[in-house]
């Protein structure tokens, strides 16, 4: 009898043993910011080594995001910088490759930028094509620092997660101070990048070109 009450007991404790080994805690789902990052290429990111691109036919940046040293061209002035050590010097040059960096990579933005907050999704009507797509908008808090606090953008995006438009709303405020689209995008060893941006009147268009991304 002592050994049935034992086996039994013992069959009890194995059976508990087995459930809390295939028992697993649920995954969370990606949000759409992650969704959208990751549509762009954001499981490469890890292995980009250096990230070359020049902004609107001007700036030219090599940036080594490991490391965070960069390399700013223009015309005749290059000049060399660390961002963990930014003086009042460089501070002009870094709030230029910041502005330059968020167009070229917004998408991955999305989820860099912790302090910002991102609103859930919704249907609407793009601005500028007019055409129904998914909109999510990220609000950058007044007091988080960095160089333009309190900014907002609305993220127009499709239905594979691509970015097609977005608008700037400086200081949230509720109209916007830019609307543009994002075109032409081209793979560069993972990485996705819109190389043009234009304006829904007239010729404008924010162009990037000698795009070039170095993986380890």
């Amino acid at each position: 009898m002592k050994n049935l009450l034992y086996m039994a007991l013992f069959t009890f404790i194995l059976s508990g043993c087995k459930q809390k080994e295939t028992q697993k805690e649920p995954e969370s789902m990606p949000t759409v910011a992650e969704k959208i990052a990751k549509a762009n290429g954001l499981d490469t990111w890890s292995h980009v080594k250096e990230i070359d691109f020049t902004f609107a036919g001007a700036r030219h940046w090599q940036w080594y995001p490991k490391t965070n040293d960069i390399t700013y061209t223009q015309d005749t002035v290059t000049v060399s910088y660390n961002r963990a050590v930014v003086d009042s010097t460089t501070m002009p040059i870094d709030r230029a490759f910041i502005n330059d960096k968020f167009w070229l990579l917004v998408p991955f933005q999305l989820v860099w930028d912790k302090s910002a907050t991102i609103s859930d999704p919704k249907k609407t009507t793009a601005p500028i094509s007019k055409k129904e797509i998914n909109e999510i908008t990220i609000t950058y808090p007044n007091d988080g620092g960095g160089y333009t606090p309190g900014d907002a953008y609305d993220i127009y995006y499709d239905d594979d997660y691509m970015i097609r438009e977005w608008a700037y709303r400086k200081g949230n405020q509720p109209e916007p101070s830019l609307l543009n689209t994002f075109e032409n995008y081209q793979e560069f060893n993972g990485i996705k990048i819109a190389l043009e941006h234009k304006k829904a009147e007239g010729d404008w268009n924010l162009k990037f070109s000698d795009v070039k991304v170095i993986l380890d």
